[in-house]
Parts: C-alpha cells; sequence; structure tokens
C-alpha cells in the first residue's frame, strides 16, 4: 500500500528566499519541493508526496492562529493519511511553527504528523508531549540521517498504529508514562543499579533527569558608588521602527543602542518587538521593560557613578538556548571590554 504523505516547510527550504522573504503567507503546491526530493527517496514505493504547503517564518510567528487555519485548509485538500513537518533543526521560528502545525493536523484532521527538531530547538519543549519530534543535528548538515528517521518512524505509525518506545521510534522522549512489566521488582532494579555505579560499571537509568548548565554567581560590587552599571534586556525594547528587525519570537539576533544622554526611554521613541505578551504597557511607556529612567535618577542620586553608554535588547520568546548562550558571552565580552561592573537583566 502506498500512503499519501503532505510536507510542510518554510520559504527557505522551499526555495523562496531567506529572512528578507520570511513574511510570505500559506501557498500550497502539488507534489514534491525541495527536501521533499530526499524524503520521496527514503519512503520509496511505501508512500508518495501529494503535495506541500508552504508558509514563511515570520508570518507564521505574526500570524500564529491564521497561518494554522488556512495551513490546515490546504492539507485537508489532499486528502493525506499523514503529514510530515521540517525537519527545522535549530530554528526556532521554524520548528514553533512545525510543532504547531503537527499538533493541529493531529488533533484537527485526526492524522498522524511527525517533524524534526534540534534537542535545543525551543520547539521541542513546547510539543514533545503532543507530538513525535526525531532528534536532528544542529543544522541542515544533518538532513542525511533526519529523512530517513523522519520517514522511518511516518511508516511505523501508518502500519502499526503506534511510534513504540523512544528508542525504538528514533523520536524525543515525550514525558509519558506507559505502564510495563518487569522480571524483578523495582526495588531489586534499584539495588541493581546502586552496585553498578558504586564498582563504576555501566548502567541505564530508568528515571532520566534533566541537565542544567550550572553557573557560579559572580562576587558582589564593594564599591557601589564607582561602578558602571549597564542594562540588558529580553523584554524586546527597540527603538521605534525596529531598524535591526528582531524577530517577534525565536530570535537570530540582538541589537545594541546607545542611551548616551537619553533620560527616559519615552513612547516616541521606543516601542516593543516582542511578540510573547501584550505590548500595550510597555509601548506606553517602555521604561516598564528598560528602566532608563530610574537608573538615571539613581545616577544622578550617586548611587552607582555611570549608566553604560549602550543598552542591549533581544527577544527571550522562544529563542533557543544555543543562541541566547552566543548573545549573552558576545555582550558580555564587550561589557567586560568597556570595564562595566554590574549588569542588571530585565524581562517581561
Amino acid at each position: 500500500m502506498s500512503y499519501k504523505i503532505v510536507h510542510y516547510i518554510n520559504q527557505f527550504f522551499a526555495g523562496i528566499g531567506g529572512e528578507e522573504k520570511a513574511d510570505v503567507a500559506p501557498e500550497s503546491r502539488p507534489g514534491v519541493v525541495g527536501p521533499g526530493m530526499a524524503f520521496k527517496a527514503a519512503f520509496g514505493q511505501n508512500a508518495e508526496i501529494v503535495g506541500t504547503v508552504i508558509c514563511g517564518d515570520g508570518y507564521f510567528a505574526e500570524n500564529m492562529e491564521e497561518a494554522t487555519a488556512q495551513i490546515l485548509k490546504m492539507i485537508s485538500v489532499f486528502g493525506a493519511d499523514a503529514v510530515i513537518a521540517g525537519p527545522a533543526f535549530n530554528a526556532g521560528r521554524y520548528g514553533t511553527a512545525c510543532g504547531t502545525v503537527a499538533e493541529a493536523v493531529q488533533r484537527e484532521l485526526g492524522i498522524p504528523a511527525v517533524t524534526g527538531m534540534y534537542a535545543e530547538n525551543p520547539g521541542v519543549d513546547m510539543y514533545r508531549k503532543s507530538v513525535y519530534i526525531v532528534s536532528t543535528e544542529d543544522s541542515a548538515r544533518g538532513i542525511k540521517t533526519a529523512v530517513p528517521a523522519m520517514a522511518k518512524l511516518t511508516l511505523d505509525i501508518l502500519k502499526n498504529g503506534t511510534a513504540g518506545s523512544p528508542e525504538e521510534g528514533g523520536y524525543i522522549e515525550r514525558g509519558l508514562r506507559v505502564n510495563c512489566f518487569n522480571d524483578k521488582i523495582g526495588a531489586q532494579r534499584a539495588v541493581d543499579m546502586l552496585i553498578k555505579k558504586l564498582k563504576g560499571e555501566p548502567f541505564k537509568t530508568e528515571y532520566p533527569m534533566p541537565d542544567f548548565d550550572r553557573v557560579a554567581p559572580a562576587q558582589p560590587i564593594t564599591d557601589m558608588k564607582n561602578a558602571t552599571i549597564a542594562v540588558v534586556t529580553s523584554g524586546g525594547i527597540v527603538p521605534k521602527g525596529n531598524p535591526d528587525r528582531i524577530e517577534a519570537s525565536s530570535a537570530t539576533k540582538y541589537g545594541t543602542y546607545s542611551i548616551a544622554g537619553v533620560q527616559s526611554a519615552e513612547e516616541v521613541a521606543y516601542a516593543t518587538a516582542h511578540g510573547g505578551y501584550d505590548p500595550t504597557y510597555a509601548n506606553h511607556d517602555p521604561n516598564r521593560v528598560l528602566p532608563i529612567d530610574e537608573l538615571r535618577e539613581m545616577e544622578r542620586a550617586g548611587e552607582f557613578k555611570k549608566l553604560y553608554d549602550y543598552f542591549f535588547t533581544t527577544v527571550g520568546n522562544g529563542t533557543p538556548v544555543a543562541a541566547a548562550k552566543k548573545f549573552g558571552t558576545e555582550i558580555g565580552a564587550r561589557l567586560k571590554k568597556d570595564g562595566v561592573d554590574a549588569v542588571i537583566l530585565t524581562s517581561t
């Protein structure tokens, strides 16, 4: 039996363009487009990609409900047995779109959907419980392994009605508990693991814990009155017009803007680019997120020596951890070079 598959991709993989074309509205094309050729080879005679639906990452992020409805309508026309989305690798907005589309397909159309993402893509945490997500490399160089894994998982679900365990199906753990039977009770298995650990032998835990970074806190400032203080925000406050086009979600960049001589973040000059909260209050008074007014008062009062002449800003909404680390490393290096003593981090 040959199954009918619909493929969802973004503007980049459709060959339309990069960030300058991220505002492309949803469109539908018959047959295979872009990476669909690799899926065609992976599916062989078992499945056929009957249609491809495309949407710009920026358009989807800014019109999520409307875009999802449009995309579902386009997918439904093809009468597909399943949908594959991506793979999105570590592209945050693309991953969010793939997860949203896949979840909506399962809920509204009642057919299975599979996507692929890098483990740190924000779409993983958002949709791992509801969508089967194949683990991929962080960039498109991993497409040679991502596509066969996604194709296999899709066919397994269509043929068997189940994906099996994460190890069997090759997808990221969903955090769901499933009853199973074992020859030994839990106490015996726990003792066996403990003995192996004490002997330095390999063992596999039945309840893996998340791996969190641990950062040692910096030493406190001992002479605050002679300190230079900087302000960095993930609340998305930017000069009016968003000159660097920082994305509303899943940011790929940050902005650096002068506040030399600026006494307050006034409504006429600043606004938020953030798409993850109601911008009304931040736009009415940007100081609520970027408190230049209060910091200037503290500076005049001598509570610290100087407010650094620049502020750094980005959007934390769905931004990948890897991107955030990169931003922080670059910003920190500049602040250290310029003799800044401490940073006030503001969010939403």
